[in-house]
């Protein structure tokens, strides 16, 4: 099934023509449940990895003797996902519950060692030829393959990520890989996606309004004031009705949330930060974000036509269950002179 975000609730250039010069383009991946093979674009499916070739890890110094098991993290979800479908008001059974405690037990790894090599989880691959905005990887490479660590403390941060890009030339490989190594536990089900096929779209987008021109972003500002005093005049007006819902620039006009390549990133964590590569100081462009939700509760503007009708659409914004920072995104930088120089990230 395709998934077609809506029209836009307003005309961004007919409030502000000046952003018709700042119009870009973004691909929704719109990842859905699925089973996806190896040559599919996906999150949390098999990757097109070939079978002599060391698989990503992770040797970084942090705990990794304690934790969750993969197998029943995904057990747990499929429990959890089943006894809500059948019974949206009561949920689990006092069975399922026991079930579920025993899956969150944490496990351990006798004689584990800090520094031992872990094995990254595959967390997605994306084709060039699924992907509109996804840009070109070097040396005609055609695949791009996205790896992490589960567990948290890489670098100098307490929560920082351990994160991996493999660019791969899909044709060259010949035997492909057919168990890969899994760690024995995880630090957190966060960093674990369920398997799911993608839907690409290609929509509109427009820069965050902290990045655009002072004066464009001033006019933005007073418009959405104006806006909200119209609504607090309308509430108090008619207290019987509940309010028409106020759209906005950055919520609905410009940066669309969920998992996609190309575009802007969003700052609505944080003040914008420069994005330079570290190799060349060249400013780097947005490669990849991904995001805890495809949508949020606001006013649901992104959520694609074919799934408004969802009896529980909030609850169906999160298919692949990763879950990125206090539920926001992770927005993943590369420098457009060279794809092989080191890539930065930022989380919103």
């Amino acid at each position: 099934m395709t998934r077609t975000t809506p029209p836009r609730p307003l005309d961004a250039e007919g409030l502000f023509p000046e952003l018709a010069a700042y119009r870009g383009t973004t691909t929704r991946l719109h990842p859905r449940p699925g089973s996806p093979d190896v040559s599919a674009s996906s999150v949390g499916g098999p990757l097109l990895w070939p079978a002599d070739e060391p698989w990503p890890v992770c040797t970084e110094l942090h705990g990794r003797g304690r934790g969750r098991r993969l197998a029943d993290i995904h057990r747990e979800r499929q429990v959890l996902s089943a006894a809500w479908a059948r019974d949206p008001a009561s949920g689990p059974t006092d069975e399922e519950r026991e079930l579920v405690d025993e899956l969150r037990r944490e496990h351990r790894i006798p004689g584990a060692c800090e520094t031992d090599p872990l094995p990254m989880i595959g967390l997605a691959q994306l084709y060039r030829r699924d992907i509109p905005d996804l840009p070109a990887g070097p040396d005609g490479c055609d695949l791009l393959q996205v790896f992490w660590c589960p567990f948290n403390a890489h670098g100098d941060s307490r929560y920082g990520l351990g994160l991996q890009l493999r660019w791969r030339r899909s044709r060259e490989v010949a035997e492909v890989l057919a168990s890969p190594p899994k760690p024995q536990v995880i630090g957190s089900p966060r960093y674990v996606a369920e398997p799911c096929v993608l839907h690409p779209e290609q929509v509109v987008t427009y820069p965050f309004a902290g990045l655009l021109p002072e004066d464009l972003c001033a006019r933005i500002d007073a418009w959405e004031e104006a806006l909200e005093e119209e609504a607090e005049q309308a509430r108090g007006q008619s207290a019987a009705e509940p309010p028409a819902h106020q759209y906005d620039y950055q919520n609905d006009l410009s940066i669309p949330p969920g998992w996609r390549a190309g575009g802007f990133a969003s700052w609505h964590a944080t003040d914008p930060s420069p994005m330079d590569c570290p190799a060349c100081m060249t400013p780097m462009e947005l490669l990849l974000t991904l995001d805890s939700s495809e949508w949020d509760g606001g006013s649901g503007s992104w959520i694609p036509l074919e799934e408004r009708d969802l009896p529980a659409r909030l609850g169906a914004a999160r298919p692949t269950e990763v879950t990125v920072g206090r539920c926001g995104e992770l927005n993943i930088f590369a420098c457009p002179s060279d794809p092989l120089h080191p890539h930065r990230w930022s989380i919103q």
